[in-house]
């Protein structure tokens, strides 16, 4: 479990980053299809999925950006925050088995709005496959 934190507005500065990581398990897919009814088979068939460009079970690309929600919620700015808007990017496939660091960094801080502005990114690796 992630240790939650909290930061007021007035104590965050640009620059400021946190970060989660995870390795997705098919249990992990699995429990997500589930949940989310998306149960496309490139994520849950391993027959299926071996037949794609991918050459096996991807993660829902959602999956890997709730791992972001993961740090906002919960480290940065933490407990309470509540997300307004996002835009993802998905750059590259997620494997099932692959390890997935989630990290937010502060860009803009609104102290008058009582706002945040977040860069965000999940990595396997060095390569960015979500932003």
């Amino acid at each position: 479990m992630t240790a939650q934190k909290s930061f007021a507005v007035s104590e965050l500065s640009v620059g400021m980053r946190s970060s989660y990581a995870k390795t997705l398990s098919k249990s992990d897919v699995a429990t997500f299809a589930e949940l989310s009814g998306d149960n496309n088979p490139v994520h849950v068939d391993e027959e299926f999925a071996a037949t794609t460009m991918f050459r096996g079970c991807i993660a829902h690309g959602m999956l890997t950006g709730a791992l972001l929600s993961t740090v906002i919620g919960t480290q940065l700015p933490g407990v309470g925050t509540i997300y307004l808007s996002q835009s993802l990017r998905f750059k590259a496939p997620v494997m099932v088995g692959d390890h997935v660091e989630a990290s937010v960094e502060v860009t803009e801080v609104d102290g008058d709005r009582n706002r945040v502005t977040l860069a965000c990114e999940c990595k396997v690796g060095d390569k960015v496959v979500l932003d």
